[in-house]
C-alpha cells in the first residue's frame, strides 16, 4: 500500500484509504448519535398487515440493490478522482481509449438484469397483495364522504350493494372507527358519494383510492400478534376544505373480543327505541338547525327553558352529524344520536335551566359549534 514520493498512489492504497475513512466515519456516527433511529429513517414504518409485510420485503430488496449501486458508483468516482488527479509535470494527455466492447456490454447488461429482476419481484408482490379470498371472515363497506368515514358491516354473502347489518358512524374513539378481527381476513369495499378520497393507514404500507362510481376492493389481514392495537388512518387525497379532519381509527381485536363487540353492535341496533318524550319532558317548539358542508347554518340559537325540539336538517350526503348541548362546566347535558345525511329528524330536548350553553356536533366539534341561549 506504499507509494514513492511524487508518484500516483496505487489502486490498493486508494482502496485502503477509503476503507479506513469509511470505518472512521461509521464509528464517529455510532459514538456521536443514536444509530437506530437514523437507520430506521431509511425505511417505512414497521408493517402491521400481512399485505404490508410483503410490500416491506420488496422495499428491503430494492433498498439493498440501490445501496450497492450507490456505494459502487460513489466509490468509483472517489477512486477516479484520487487515482487520476493531475500532478505537477502532467503536461501530456494520457493514452485515449475509444470504445471498449466488454465495458459497454457490461454496463448495458447489468442494469437490464436488475430491471428484469425488479419487474418480476414487483409483479409477484402486486399479484399477492391484490389477491382476494373467496371466503373472507368479514366484509366491510368503508364510505368516504366529505368529510367523514362511515363503516358498514355486511353479511357473509354480501356484495358491494348489499344492505349493511349495522354501521359505525363515529370514525374515531373507543366506540368508533374500523374494528377488525386480528389474524383473520377482512374484505373491504371502498365507496364515495362525492369526490375522490383515499384509504390510508401508514402502518399497512399501502393506499387505496376511493373513487365516485367505482367500488375498489381489497383484502386486509392484521397479524394475530397485533391484537389489541389501534392504528391511525386518514384520507390521503386532498378532497376539500375539511380534508384534515377525515381521520379514523382501526382497532385490531382478537377474534373472541371481536365477536363480543360485534354482538354488542347487533344488540344496540335491535334494541327497542325509547318512546318519544311528551309534555314537560320535551317536544316543545321547534328550533331549526341545518348542517351543510360540515357547518351549522347558525352560530347562535335561542330556545325556551321548558323544553323544545331540534328540527335538524343534515344536508351532508354520506356524513353523520348530531347536536350535543354542553353547559358552562363542560358537562354534556343533552346527547343526540348521530345520523347520516341527507335526512331530517325532529329530536325533542327536555327542559333545561335558563342560561348559556354550547351546542356542537360531537363528530366535528372544531368546525360545528355555537352558542345556545335558554330563557
Amino acid at each position: 500500500m506504499s507509494s514513492t514520493p511524487g508518484s500516483r498512489p496505487s489502486t490498493s492504497a486508494i482502496v485502503g484509504w477509503l476503507i479506513v475513512a469509511a470505518l472512521l466515519a461509521g464509528l464517529a456516527v455510532l459514538v456521536a448519535l443514536n444509530a437506530v433511529p437514523i437507520w430506521n429513517s431509511f425505511f417505512p414504518p414497521e408493517a402491521k398487515s400481512v399485505e404490508g409485510q410483503e410490500i416491506r420485503a420488496l422495499y428491503d430488496i430494492v433498498f439493498v440493490i440501490a445501496a450497492i449501486i450507490f456505494f459502487v458508483v460513489e466509490g468509483l468516482i472517489i477512486w477516479t478522482v484520487i487515482r487520476y488527479r493531475r500532478k505537477p509535470g502532467d503536461d501530456m494527455l494520457p493514452p485515449q481509449t475509444h470504445g471498449n466492447n466488454l465495458a459497454e456490454i457490461t454496463w448495458t447488461l447489468i442494469p437490464t438484469v436488475i430491471v428484469l429482476v425488479l419487474f418480476f419481484l414487483s409483479w409477484s408482490t402486486l399479484n399477492s397483495v391484490e389477491a382476494t379470498s373467496p371466503n373472507p371472515a368479514l366484509k366491510v363497506r368503508a364510505i368516504a364522504g366529505q368529510f367523514q368515514w362511515t363503516f358498514e358491516y355486511l353479511p357473509a354473502d354480501a356484495n358491494e350493494t348489499t344492505a349493511p347489518v349495522f354501521r359505525v358512524t363515529a370514525p374515531e374513539g373507543p366506540d368508533g372507527g374500523l374494528v377488525l378481527p386480528a389474524g383473520e381476513t377482512t374484505h373491504l369495499y371502498l365507496q364515495s358519494p362525492d369526490v375522490i378520497h383515499a384509504f390510508y393507514v401508514p402502518q399497512f404500507l399501502f393506499k387505496k383510492d376511493v373513487v365516485p362510481g367505482i367500488v375498489n376492493q381489497f383484502d386486509l389481514e392484521i397479524p394475530a400478534s397485533d391484537a389489541g392495537q389501534t392504528y391511525r388512518g386518514q384520507c390521503a387525497e386532498l378532497c376539500g376544505i375539511g380534508h384534515r379532519i377525515m381521520v379514523f381509527d382501526v382497532h385490531a381485536l382478537d377474534p373472541a373480543a371481536f365477536e363480543t363487540w360485534y354482538q354488542q353492535q347487533l344488540d344496540a341496533k335491535n334494541a327497542t327505541p325509547p318512546p318519544a318524550p311528551s309534555g314537560g319532558a320535551g317536544g316543545g317548539p321547534p328550533v331549526n338547525v341545518v348542517a351543510q358542508n360540515i357547518k351549522f347554518d347558525q352560530a347562535t340559537l335561542t330556545a325556551p327553558a321548558g323544553g323544545f325540539t331540534f328540527h335538524f336538517d343534515n344536508k351532508d350526503a354520506g356524513t353523520s352529524h348530531d347536536i350535543d348541548i354542553v353547559d358552562a362546566s363542560g358537562q354534556k347535558v343533552f346527547d343526540m344520536k348521530d345520523f347520516v345525511g341527507p335526512k331530517v329528524e325532529d329530536v325533542p330536548v327536555p327542559p333545561l335551566p335558563a342560561g348559556t350553553y354550547r351546542f356542537e356536533c360531537s363528530i366535528h366539534p372544531a368546525l360545528m359549534n355555537g352558542t345556545l341561549t335558554v330563557q
